[in-house]
């Protein structure tokens, strides 16, 4: 546990330097001295912070999904409505990945190497998405949809999307005619069902 403002940093450095190698070499072929040396910081000094190269992977793990649910969050804050706050996450959601796709690879191999903390990134997601699905609904921002079953498959979607188009693509922003596409898609998953009867239709 980091105590002081330096400590904070050389803690911030070493997870910085772990994300990276852990993205680019894999876990297995990761080791405590290549994060240090990609950190710049003596050997001695990763013990101070963590026990072992799966503490630090589980902290990238909980540090990149804590960084993507605030960014989403703060995007989606103060909008109109439910289907203008999920354009606004998704477009946070993939500016982030564009920039920070060791997210992907480093989800994927959590898949082995910690599956609990893969779990938690994802329950930590849909636990906050489906709270805000919920208020959503409560209020006849959307139809009346299960919030958790909407919230695992927007997920869903939103990755495989952004694994597509940034990741395999290598690309700095997702494209404008894919975002629209999937918008649409969620806005007809979402948006209430108009029961206003027309005229001329039956009572």
């Amino acid at each position: 546990m980091a105590r002081t403002p330096r400590g904070a940093r050389t803690r911030a450095k070493l997870l910085e330097a772990a994300e990276h190698v852990f993205a680019t070499v894999g876990y297995h072929d990761a080791s405590i001295v290549k994060i240090t040396e990609e950190a710049k910081v003596a050997l001695g000094t990763f013990y101070t912070h963590f026990e072992g190269k799966k503490e630090i992977f589980d902290e990238v793990v909980l540090d990149l999904s804590h960084r993507v649910r605030l960014t989403m969050s703060e995007a989606s804050t103060g909008v109109a409505d439910r289907i203008e706050a999920e354009r606004a996450g998704f477009r946070a959601f993939f500016g982030f990945t564009a920039q920070h796709p060791a997210l992907y690879r480093i989800i994927r191999q959590a898949e082995f190497v910690s599956p609990e903390s893969m779990r938690k990134h994802y329950d930590n997601i849909v636990d906050g998405y489906a709270a805000g699905l919920s208020s959503a609904r409560a209020a006849g921002e959307i139809r009346p949809v299960d919030p958790v079953v909407s919230a695992w498959a927007l997920m869903g979607a939103g990755e495989l999307i952004g694994m597509r188009w940034i990741l395999w693509e290598n690309a700095d922003q997702i494209p404008e005619h894919v975002f629209e596409g999937l918008m649409d898609l969620i806005a007809g998953a979402l948006a209430p069902t108009d029961t206003t009867p027309h005229e001329g239709s039956a009572p």
